[in-house]
């Protein structure tokens, strides 16, 4: 059998039904095998870097995992970006990359690399040394991937392999199975720890909806009654009009949120590595009665030294604890619509809005605020949203509320703006019957903005909403306040883009909005057409910025 074709066979044979890729000349025997199948599509970018992006949309709200194919060099080299993002965001991809051939390795060959270079974006990086082996290989590589914790493989086949007949060899069975089960001791413990606590408070991370554990998060919380505060990553593991939910730690967090942390008298954090962008570089102070349940050895002590360590799934020890729970008095009340712990969260959600009431306006230009407000109001709570990096990101952490766990994406620790469309066109795939919008800024939106095209060759129903305030304001604003440069000096309010103007030139319906009641009813209109659709926003660009404004 032809290498390329057994390729694309095992792929189908493990569920995996998107390819994002490129085609080049090198992977041209794997567009063919793709080529006439109705049980793999391949979707075509318009830039390698989106073509992780995009893989890594799908994934993030679907929780299957997907393909990406790409040519050597260049093609690899862009797509790091993206494999980086989910290495971070431990996101299961299979990376496939048309290696130059072993024969003229090293000779400076087109587009060459040494295989080595991708070694630390991602989970684990595989290099088919011969063409009966190419299966096998790819094989090991989507379980090495689909394993918690999951992350992306790069699996690398020179290109004169897949053009190959030879007898490729059928695969063994390689187990998904990550580590299983929490030590009972561990949980015991940690049961002690939490039901003692008058105030405990509950850290979810992204973890929580890796192991689609949302269910099982929220039955603790409600047994010890105790807020939740999600990450970045952790967002819309507990919906956020949850009377338990106290929003999102970041970089921006509010000093309520942070208060709330630091008042508390025991924490229980799953599904989080504590990373220093959360945490403000392990600045935000947690309870020393700290319980930390994580995949991850390595995670354990970085940052907050935990009194209990449980290493386990969260889709094992929150059960688990749940049970031990409910064999010990807890100290707060469970179950209750009004309890002290929903008042902890309510407080939380009180100050956010007081401090944000300031920001509220009707009229163009529309702060970020007010804009995402009207944004989510318009949208159903079953909207797959995908959130691009930048300000307006900053303000969304806290401002946009998520609902699901799966129904909410935007990058993590790894923060690489020109995500937004991508991980949309991503979602859309993976999710054909459900409305998906993307949040982005114009900064961001300038960094994939060819891949408007691809959502309308693909004839993807998507809306994207694009916040325009011709600026990288988040940047302008630090370089006036800390640097002395003039305001707005990153801007380019001489040089306008017409967003509405671009989008029509590749076939995408495209309109202006301003001020608040014209941005409900354009997005209204937007999610309702069977049709992708840009939405213009103009914002200010002498708004505050998240992380200065919420500090106060």
């Amino acid at each position: 059998m032809r290498v390329s074709t057994a390729v694309v066979d095992r792929l189908a044979e493990s569920g995996i039904e998107a390819v994002f890729g490129i085609p080049g000349k090198q992977t041209l025997p794997l567009n063919e095998a793709i080529g006439g199948r109705d049980d793999v599509r391949f979707v075509m970018a318009r830039h390698e870097t989106a073509v992780s992006h995009q893989a890594w949309g799908y994934a993030e709200t679907s929780g299957k995992t997907a393909a990406t194919v790409v040519v050597p060099g260049p093609g690899d080299m862009n797509a790091m970006n993206g494999l980086k993002n989910a290495y971070n965001d431990c996101t299961p991809l299979v990376h496939i990359a048309v290696e130059t051939e072993p024969e003229i390795r090293g000779g400076e060959g087109i587009h060459e690399t040494p295989p080595d270079t991708y070694d630390n974006v991602v989970k684990e990086n595989v290099l088919v040394e011969r063409p009966e082996g190419a299966v096998a290989a790819l094989e090991e590589a989507i379980a090495i991937a689909e394993t918690a914790p999951t992350g992306p493989v790069r699996v690398g086949i020179p290109k004169n392999f897949l053009g190959k007949d030879v007898a490729v060899a059928e695969p063994p069975e390689f187990s998904r199975d990550g580590p299983s089960g929490a030590a009972e001791a561990d949980v015991a413990a940690a049961a002690d720890l939490l039901a003692d606590a008058d105030e405990p408070v509950v850290i979810a991370g992204g973890g929580v909806r890796s192991a689609d554990a949302s269910v099982d998060l929220e039955a603790v919380a409600t047994r010890l009654d105790a807020p939740v505060v999600t990450t970045y990553k952790g967002k819309g593991t507990i919906p956020a009009d949850h009377p338990l939910s106290a929003g999102t730690l970041s970089g921006s967090a509010p000093p309520a949120l942070l208060s709330l942390l630091a008042e508390a008298d025991a924490a229980l954090a799953v599904g989080t590595n504590f990373d220093a962008v959360a945490t403000r570089a392990w600045s935000v102070d947690v309870p020393d009665e700290l319980v930390h349940v994580t995949l991850d050895p390595d995670d354990l002590g970085t940052g907050y030294e935990p009194a209990v360590s449980l290493l386990a799934d969260a889709a094992d020890a929150l059960p688990a604890i749940g049970e031990a729970l409910a064999e010990r008095d807890v100290a707060g009340p469970t179950g209750a619509d009004e309890t002290p712990g929903s008042d902890r969260a309510a407080a939380v959600r009180d100050d956010f809005a007081e401090h944000i009431a300031e920001l509220e306006v009707t009229d163009a230009p529309l702060t970020s605020v007010t804009a995402l407000e009207t944004v989510r109001d318009a949208l159903s709570r079953e909207t797959v949203v995908a959130a691009d990096a930048g300000g307006f990101r900053v303000w969304g952490l806290n401002a946009f509320p998520a609902y699901g766990p799966r129904s909410y994406v935007n990058p993590g620790s790894w923060a690489t703006m020109g995500t937004g469309l991508p991980s949309g066109i991503g979602a859309q795939v993976a999710n054909p019957d459900e409305d998906v919008v993307v949040l982005t800024g114009d900064g961001g939106f300038m960094m994939c903005i060819h891949e408007i095209h691809t959502a309308v060759a693909e004839d993807l129903p998507l809306t994207i909403v694009v916040f325009r305030n011709e600026d990288y304001a988040i940047i302008s604003e630090e370089a006036e306040r800390s640097y002395a440069l003039a305001e707005s000096a990153y801007g380019w309010p001489d040089a306008p883009i017409d967003f509405v103007a671009m989008a029509e030139s590749m076939g995408m319906t495209a309109r202006r909005a301003e001020g608040r009641d014209a941005v409900a009813e354009a997005v209204s209109e937007a999610v309702s057409a069977d049709e992708p659709v840009l939405v213009e926003v103009p914002t200010d660009p002498h708004e505050p910025q998240a992380s200065e404004w919420l500090a106060e």
